[in-house]
């Protein structure tokens, strides 16, 4: 039973992770005016990371006694997350509001490399499912 919940748990955080960084963001920026989707994303993305936090985790846990490589893979996008979240997207917004464009570019390109490797580690651990 805990194999099945955490293979709907990986899979639920692969899928997220793909919907939010491709089809949410992208969704915002073509149907709403660029100032009004930004603000959004804003306050969507600490939610994410912490969904993102919370179902890594829960998921490393329960996979812990029977995959310890899967689960020390998700524990590593837990623990990856929490400055991602806490430190990277308050620089991001400071560079932001403070209008530098340069950092803004570097520090988001950055955030977008992290959640590709998030996005591929728990694909990796998905597929050791099969």
């Amino acid at each position: 039973m805990l194999d099945i919940v955490s293979l709907l748990l990986v899979a639920l955080l692969f899928g997220g992770m793909l919907l939010y960084s491709f089809g949410f963001a992208a969704v915002l920026f073509s149907t709403l005016p660029a100032a009004m989707a930004g603000a959004t994303l804003r306050r969507a993305f600490p939610h994410f990371y912490l969904f993102v936090i919370v179902t890594a985790a829960l998921a490393a846990l329960l996979l812990w006694p029977q995959d310890r490589t899967s689960a020390t893979l998700l524990g590593l996008i837990a623990l990856s997350t929490l400055p991602t979240r806490q430190l990277l997207m308050p620089a991001i917004n400071a560079a932001t509001d403070g209008g530098r464009k340069t950092r803004f570019k570097w520090l988001h390109g950055m955030s977008v490399l992290v959640s590709l490797a998030h996005i591929v580690v728990s694909g990796v651990v998905l597929a050791r499912f099969v």
